[in-house]
């Protein structure tokens, strides 16, 4: 068995010359075995995506994870299925990932907006996403992954396939990974995610003079997350936090202490202008201009994708069908496609409040979904997975079909709650389409069948629908509690609940929201990340500030590392052990609320010492060291 990719992976030769590292086109990856691991996973990093999404407003690809884990559980129960079964089960981690990675942006909205969403509403509008994606990805295949070979680079792709190679020969990522799990699990369990016998959020507020307010919610997943994205985004993030808390917060406070005894808020009339807190200002105020910022950040990514988006069709009409593999010709594609069409237009009639609604929704969402797909797709090869521009892409998409219902007269409620659900559909099928077109790329790059990865990923896209869906239906007690004591931050779909109902109803404090357009047009001309930035500025500090200490431990790990083959194996490892953390504080931070929920365990509140500050610092202390010496402790291996 070879140890590594052929140098051709990476280009060098056209791609219908490429020989993968696998070249007996007779082996399959798939058996029952392979099918379970691959819906478990899609399951897990499905349901852990929505959850640590939904508090973070960040998600982290599952590609690596899965193919970590895939290839540990192949070798325990379908070992002769080899790195084919490992590649199958990776698409399927992506897959179930990649739905909860568009999913909330938008459903969590309709309960924002104050509407329920049913569980058929959901899965149709989801799957229906999910079939359309895939299909209109599949159409475009020979253009993307052969015609484009060596040219669209697919890193993550290629970071997934140098991972399955590898674990052919074993190595320390499982072991890292349930280090993580294990931390992750501990602290959440004593927790305010399951039994809040400690408290876990460090809270300084200022003073009347200059309000203000700083904090860190010690929370495995939040470090984990910044371990893996590192200190520029982290840091970039954090800033915007800074600007919020220290900069527009106490400002607006200054004026409110000036304000007439008798004023009161915009949006809440028992609330008076001149008692608002810190809370209250940031809620009130500050969102709406992170709003602002969020919005007019998404417009410049869309506006900035035109190039993308004329050459993406440009080359896809002129790009010739492969014609040297017959066997993976007829891979269903245009039935995919179909069904997925088929299912939105049923669907449509399903959401909309009458047959106009229906129609025009499904034919603008269509053709919106239509183009961000391929655009999607081609992202993936350039950019990869973890930073595709969902947002832009989405909130353009949104801004264009709510304008649409404000022309036709759509304004109610009922409205709003139809318009999310096309939306979500939107929003799926662009999300699906960057980790299908990534799965398929390692698929050929390592040697499978590409019309098994179309069936396996899309399997597991269905299996994400249904979990991701209900996850949120169960959660959306939690989901409604809005305000500085949210559990879940929601940040995606706060904005796009703001963004529809104001647009709709005619009532968004456009002062605010303009202030937020003109701060990022700054931070655009400037040439800085204006999404990071505006994320970090919506986002509560207590977030933002913990996601820094992961990525500062990242720095300290890559600093103390002799040279660059040890901080590469330690870096390597420490992602590993955040994804454990992620993974442990995702899936026992949902079954804690789960068992809250059902009534099965009843958290108390901390008093005392274990309720302070200080109790939540000593708790930071141990959740660095315990994260850190694991991996400062591990070594170079000498065939590594």
């Amino acid at each position: 068995m070879k140890n590594k990719l052929p140098k051709e992976a990476y280009g060098g030769v056209h791609g219908k010359d490429y020989v993968p590292y696998i070249t007996d086109k007779s082996k399959r990856g798939a058996n029952v075995s392979v099918l379970i691991i691959g819906i478990v996973l899609a399951t897990i990093f499905a349901a852990s995506t929505a959850y640590s999404g939904m508090k973070s407003g960040l998600t982290v690809a599952a590609g690596i994870p899965g193919a970590i884990i895939g290839s540990m559980l192949i070798g325990a129960f379908a070992k002769s299925k080899g790195i084919l079964g490992k590649n199958i089960t990776q698409g399927m981690s992506s897959g179930g990932e990649s739905i909860a990675s568009g999913v909330i942006y938008v459903l969590p909205a309709i309960i924002l907006i104050g509407s329920k969403v049913t569980f058929l509403e959901g899965i149709s509008v989801g799957i229906a996403g999910a079939l359309f994606g895939i299909g209109a990805l599949s159409l475009v295949y020979n253009y993307l992954i052969v015609e484009e070979h060596g040219k669209l680079m697919y890193p993550e792709s290629m970071a997934i396939s140098e991972t399955l190679v590898a674990s052919e020969a074993g190595g320390d990522a499982i072991k890292f990974m349930g280090i993580g799990f294990f931390i992750s699990g501990i602290i959440n369990v004593l927790t305010s995610s399951f039994l809040n016998l400690i408290n876990n959020t460090i809270t300084f507020v200022g003073s009347k003079f200059y309000k203000w307010k700083f904090s860190t919610e010690v929370n495995p997943l939040l470090l984990g997350i910044g371990f893996i994205v590192g200190l520029e985004v982290s840091l970039t993030m954090f800033a915007g936090s800074i600007l919020a808390n220290f900069g527009i917060t106490p400002l607006i406070g200054y004026f409110t202490d000036l304000a007439d005894k008798n004023v009161h808020s915009w949006n809440d009339a028992t609330v008076l202008l001149h008692q608002m807190e810190v809370n209250s200002i940031a809620g009130s105020y500050v969102k709406y201009i992170g709003a602002g910022m969020m919005l007019c950040g998404g417009i410049i990514g869309a506006i900035k994708l035109i190039p993308t988006i004329i050459v993406s069709i440009k080359e896809t009409l002129k790009a010739k069908s492969s014609k040297d593999d017959s066997k993976e010709k007829s891979s269903g594609e245009m039935i995919i496609l179909l069904a997925g069409l088929s299912i939105i237009i049923v669907s449509a009639f399903l959401i909309s409040q009458g047959a106009t609604m229906a129609i025009v929704a499904a034919i603008v969402s269509i053709i919106l979904a239509l183009l961000f797909v391929i655009v999607s797709g081609r992202l993936a090869g350039t950019i990869g997975t973890s930073n595709l521009p969902v947002s832009g892409m989405t909130i353009a998409s949104l801004v264009i079909l709510t304008l649409v219902f404000v022309i036709m007269g759509w304004k109610g409620q009922a409205d709003n709650k139809s318009l999310l659900l096309f939306a979500n559909f939107m929003v799926v099928a662009i999300s699906v389409a960057g980790g299908y077109s990534q799965s398929q790329k390692v698929t050929y790059v390592i040697g499978g069948s590409k019309k098994e990865m179309q069936n396996y990923f899309l399997i597991a896209s269905i299996v994400g629908v249904i979990v991701v869906t209900g996850t949120v239906m169960v959660l959306s007690d939690q989901l409604a509690i809005t305000g500085a004591d949210a559990p879940f931050a929601l940040p995606q779909a706060n904005l796009m609940s703001t963004l529809t109902s104001g647009i709709m109803q005619g009532n968004l404090p456009w002062p605010m929201i303009i202030v937020g357009v003109v701060m990022a047009l700054f931070l655009f001309l400037l040439d800085l990340p204006i999404m990071t930035i505006a994320i970090g500025f919506y986002l509560p500090i207590s977030t933002t500030s913990i996601i820094l200490v992961g990525a500062l431990i990242r720095v300290f790990i890559e600093k103390i590392s002799k040279d660059e083959r040890e901080k590469e194996v330690k870096v390597a490892n420490g992602i590993s052990l955040s994804s454990g953390l992620v993974a442990g504080g995702s899936i026992i931070g949902l079954v804690g609320i789960i068992l809250q929920v059902s009534g099965v365990i009843k958290p108390r509140i901390p008093t005392g010492f274990a309720g302070g500050n200080m109790m939540a610092i000593i708790l930071l202390i141990i959740l660095v060291i315990a994260t850190t010496i694991p991996i400062m402790s591990s070594k170079v291996k000498n065939n590594e």
